[in-house]
Formats: C-alpha cells, sequence, structure tokens
C-alpha cells in the first residue's frame, strides 16, 4: 500500500477522540497529493463488475470496460469503487466464502493500481424484498415490517447484524436504509422500502438503522450508511428506473413531509446520500433531474440541510437521468450539481474521459474535483477502509447467519405482522386446523407458506395463481378448497392486477373461512370488501413467511401497526385503514 496510506494504531486510536474528523481529513489531503488527474477521476467512479473472482475472465467484461477481469477493470480506471450484484445478468455471489475472496481480490488490485488506494465496496442490502446477499447469511424484513413492529431498538439491532455480516465479505458500503416517505399510495418503485408513510416515523427509524450501520468501537465491523432518494422519492408515480418521475409537491410540502427524515440522518452521522433522479420543479424549475440539479444538490442538500458527507449518484443507467442528457453530459453535470460519487454509468469509459478531459479543457476545476476526492478518502479513513481492507474467509462463515442472528431476525418479523381486518373473527382459529390451503400470488412464496404451515403441524396444500388469475386457475383454486378448513391467500398489487379480487371472491363464496394476506405493499387491503379478515406481512422472505404461519396459527398474536394510511381502493382521498391501525387478540 502506498506510504501515504500506512496510517499507524496511535493515529486510528486518536481519531476516536477528539480530533477524529480533524485526523481523518488530514490523513485523506495528504492521500490527495500523491494523485494524478486520471486517478482522481477514478476515486470518483463506482461501477459493477463481471465475475464471482478478482480474476475471472469474462466476456461481459470486455464488452463493457474493454478488458478481461474484475481486477483489470479496477486496475484499468483507478477506481474508488465497485457494487455487488445478484441478477441473472450482474452476478457477484455465490456463497459467503466466495464473495470475502471476491472482495479481497479486488482490494488487491485496487492497491496494484496507480492510485494505490483501497475500494469502497457497496451493495444494496435494505432487507425484504431488496436483498443482494441471501441465506445462509441473516435475511431481515424490510423497512415497512420493521417500522411496523413499532421497535426503533430491533431496527438498530438488524442494521448492527446486516452491517457486520456485509463487513465479514468485505462489503463497507450499503446503499441503505431508505430515507423516503412514501405518501403515494401507488408509487411504483418506492412503497415496502419506506420505513412509512408519516415523516416522524420515517425518522425514528432511519436514525435507528445509521446507528447500527455506523456506530461500534470497531471499524472493521461497521460499514457506511446511504440515506436515499434526496430529495425524496417517496411521492414519485413512476419508476425512475425506465421514466423520469416528476413530483409537483410545493416546496412545504416538500419540507413537511420528505426533509425530515434526511435530517435525522444527517443528525446520526450518514456517512453518505444517495440523489433521487425525479423532477422536482417546486425546488428547481428549470426540471433538471436532482442528480443534475445544483439548487437541488448544492442549495438544498449542501447549503440548507448543511450536508457535508459523501453525495452518491443513484444509477446513472437508469433512464430517469438519462432522458434530457448523453451519457458524456450526464457526469459532467452531476459534479457541478454538487455529487461527489458517480455510480453505474453506463458507459465507464466515456464517463471519465468525459470528467478529465472537461478538467483539461477549464470546463470543470481540479479544485473541484479535488473536493469530492477528499470527502471519499475521509469516508474511507473514517470507515478504516484504507487500513483495514482485506477480511479473512476462513472467518467469514463463522460470522454469518449466526443462531444468535436468525433468532433476532425472526423475532423482528414477528412483531410485523398486521391484523386489519378480521370482521368474522376467524381469527384467532378455534381450533388448529387439521388442512389448509396456500394460494394466490407467488410460486415460491405459497409452497414456502405451504411448508411452514406443515411443519408447525398443519398439513398445506399450495396453488399458486399468479397476479392475474384465469378463469380456470380460481376453478381449480375453488375445487382445492374443498375439504380444507382454512384458506390462505396471498396478494400482490391488486390495483394493477384486480383479477385477484375475483379469485378472493371466489374462495370467500366457498364458505371456508378465509384469510387474506397483502403480501407485499399493504394498500391491497383496502380494495376489498368481501373477505372479513386481512393481515399485511409487507413482504415475504424466509423470516416474514415462518411469521405469518405462526399468526394465523395461532402461536403468535398479531402485534404489527400500519406505518401508512391504507386508502379506499383506488381513491386516496378517503382512509380505510388508517396509520397505526392494528388488531390483536
Amino acid at each position: 500500500m502506498a506510504g501515504a496510506l500506512a496510517v499507524t494504531g496511535a493515529s486510528v486510536a486518536s481519531a476516536g477522540q477528539t480530533g477524529q474528523v480533524d485526523t481523518f481529513a488530514a490523513e485523506a489531503q495528504r492521500t490527495l497529493h500523491g494523485l494524478t488527474l486520471e486517478e482522481k477521476v477514478g476515486q470518483l467512479f463506482v461501477t459493477w463488475v463481471n465475475g464471482k473472482s478478482a480474476d475471472e475472465v469474462n466476456a461481459k467484461n470486455q464488452a463493457d470496460f474493454g478488458v478481461d477481469t474484475p481486477a483489470q477493470v479496477i486496475e484499468k480506471y483507478h477506481l474508488g469503487g465497485v457494487i455487488y450484484f445478484n441478477n441473472d445478468s450482474r452476478d457477484n455471489f455465490d456463497d459467503p466464502v466466495q464473495v470475502a475472496k471476491l472482495s479481497n481480490g479486488l482490494q488487491q488490485a485496487a492497491t496494484r493500481s496507480g492510485a494505490r488506494i483501497p475500494l469502497q465496496i457497496a451493495t444494496d442490502q435494505e432487507g425484504g424484498t431488496v436483498t443482494r446477499m441471501g441465506a445462509p447469511a441473516t435475511e431481515f424484513s424490510g423497512a415497512m415490517a420493521i417500522s411496523a413492529g413499532r421497535s426503533t431498538a430491533n431496527a438498530t439491532a438488524a442494521a448492527t447484524i446486516l452491517g457486520k455480516e456485509l463487513r465479514a465479505v468485505g462489503i463497507n458500503q450499503n446503499f441503505a436504509p431508505d430515507s423516503d416517505v412514501n405518501s403515494n399510495p401507488v408509487n411504483p418503485v418506492i412503497g415496502i422500502r419506506s420505513f412509512s408513510g408519516q415523516p416522524g416515523l420515517a425518522s425514528q427509524f432511519v436514525t435507528a438503522e445509521v446507528k447500527g450501520y455506523q456506530d461500534g468501537h470497531r471499524l472493521s465491523q461497521t460499514v457506511s450508511a446511504t440515506a436515499k432518494h434526496f430529495p425524496g422519492h417517496g411521492a414519485a408515480p413512476t419508476d425512475s428506473h425506465t421514466g423520469l418521475p416528476r413530483i409537483d409537491s410545493t416546496e412545504e410540502h416538500w419540507r413537511e413531509t420528505d426533509v425530515p427524515p434526511f435530517k435525522a440522518a444527517i443528525r446520526a452521522g450518514i456517512d453518505s446520500i444517495m440523489t433521487a433522479h425525479i423532477q422536482f420543479p417546486s425546488l428547481d424549475p428549470s426540471l433538471e433531474p436532482a442528480t443534475l440539479s445544483k439548487p437541488i444538490i448544492t442549495g438544498k442538500l449542501r447549503g440548507e440541510l448543511g450536508y457535508k458527507g459523501v453525495i452518491v449518484t443513484d444509477s446513472l443507467e437508469m433512464q430517469g437521468v438519462r432522458e434530457m442528457h448523453t451519457d458524456a453530459e450526464i457526469p459532467l453535470l452531476a459534479l457541478k450539481a454538487g455529487a461527489d460519487q458517480l455510480l453505474m454509468p453506463v458507459h465507464l469509459d466515456v464517463a471519465i474521459n468525459s470528467v478529465v478531459d472537461a478538467v483539461r479543457k477549464g470546463e470543470l476545476s481540479e479544485r473541484r474535483i479535488d473536493e469530492s476526492v477528499l470527502r471519499i478518502l475521509t469516508l474511507k479513513f473514517k470507515r478504516g477502509i484504507l487500513f483495514s481492507p482485506y477480511v479473512d474467509p476462513a472467518k467469514v462463515m463463522g460470522q454469518l447467519g449466526t443462531p444468535a442472528n436468525l433468532a433476532k431476525a425472526q423475532e423482528v418479523a414477528d412483531r410485523s405482522i398486521t391484523l386489519l381486518r378480521n370482521d368474522g373473527g376467524v381469527l384467532p382459529l378455534k381450533q388448529k386446523p387439521a388442512s389448509a390451503l396456500i394460494t394466490g400470488w407467488g410460486v415460491s412464496t405459497t409452497a414456502q407458506l405451504a411448508a411452514r404451515f406443515t411443519a408447525h403441524g398443519t398439513p398445506a396444500t399450495a396453488l399458486q395463481t399468479g397476479q392475474a388469475p384465469s378463469d380456470a386457475l380460481i376453478a381449480q383454486a375453488v375445487a382445492a378448497a374443498q375439504g380444507k378448513d382454512v384458506i390462505v391467500v396471498l396478494t400482490n398489487n391488486i390495483r394493477l392486477f384486480p383479477l385477484q379480487l375475483k379469485l378472493l371472491n371466489a374462495l370467500n363464496a366457498t364458505g371456508k373461512p378465509v384469510v387474506a394476506v397483502a403480501a407485499a405493499i399493504p394498500y391491497d387491503a383496502g380494495y376489498d370488501e368481501t373477505v372479513k379478515t386481512w393481515l399485511a406481512s409487507y413482504g415475504y422472505i424466509t423470516p416474514s413467511v415462518e411469521a405469518l404461519a405462526k399468526v394465523v396459527l395461532g402461536e403468535v398474536a398479531p402485534q404489527g401497526k400500519l406505518p401508512v394510511d391504507v386508502p379506499v381502493g383506488a381513491d386516496l382521498t378517503k382512509v380505510k385503514y388508517p396509520f397505526g391501525h392494528g388488531l390483536s387478540w
């Protein structure tokens, strides 16, 4: 490692005292002085890499970056960071030991590059539906499920565990917690990723999770948290992955609703804040996406809110940021707006060269580049990345998915299940059912819930009918319900897939006890008047499914309270189940 990065144990210890910020800043300043322009610009960028080991030859790397291996991507561009994914096109996760070795290999490549600066290695581990590293790591419920349990202590515990497990495999930055206030029930991209539709509750849980991710006497067990998506994505009517949402809230409404969780995150010492690709005319009449808006990023976030940490863009390959500008223009506009880290540009080579060329032509000052690099380096010192970039693969399996961690995840999920309606008194069941039908949405979720029922002593049959059940599937479900003691119907987004109501009506007409479950967004319950018993689980990861089984079978009483208002179907002016509602027995 470069001499400038040789941080001694004494300096780390002193940094933990009153001179912490000054010590990190001084170390960062010394490191900055040794970098070329190209190396400085490389530190601004965070990209994906293709492969599960640093030296894996993957054809996608050649197509994306003009080199063969992930390590070569790091060395070629002097990158400041990478981000891991677990999807079909970009899959970096196989098992925890493999991930740890990948991280070590990429860190070695970073210290071989010209900059010789270890990487921020990031991922999106929000919990719930946004989980990149699954079992055998500990899987936690998502934000809205956690806040439904109303325990900020559990939120802190969940973030602490997630952070330690991420750091154990070499991931040192988590793009969480989602700090949006889901004020729009038809928001297609935030929903249960948000803690609440109320800014006060959202702020409490954002604070709790930031504390869990970042606080701790051992820097090697903490990760940088990231509050997202500033100035607030909760009211968006469309998905910024596929379009450019426009939010027409007044500036006053923005201050009252969207700002508080970000203020809370800043007070809690959040390491980084992610921008949103949204138009917000009351904050910037030019209609530039917030990511590229100087009035929003520099004016509001830096100036008004006084944020001094790292600002990272949301992915620059998303359509929301690409509708108005070319891929060469976007990085320059983001830097001019006040962003520090540029996440996932479509063409990394084009993006980096556009910034370097702009500095050489005088369009962008090197001093402006230095400001962002200093923030990034300071964060890397603060989080222990520059003096502790490596992990021990031999110790990983003893740190992930421990019995204590799994028990805490189940405890959190058990508190989340919310009983919204119980007019017929179906729950608690008068006696343990001898058989059950689990039907509705979700191939794996219906099967998993049926397996959990069976494990708890009630043999269950799974019959998934999808989000748009055909008449034939509905008839099959009605036939399967015959002879069953209880029917559980899982729903997912009735607003967009109303045929699920037809399934509910048909099963309710059988006269059998029917329990409907909003398996994702709780707003589904507002669309139905037929079924007398409704639960909300706010997600369908393993602990949530187990908690759901225990509640329906009477082993656990529902404890959850709604973190949002549930309107009357599509009529957003009327509330059917208000914030804080939740029945029990």
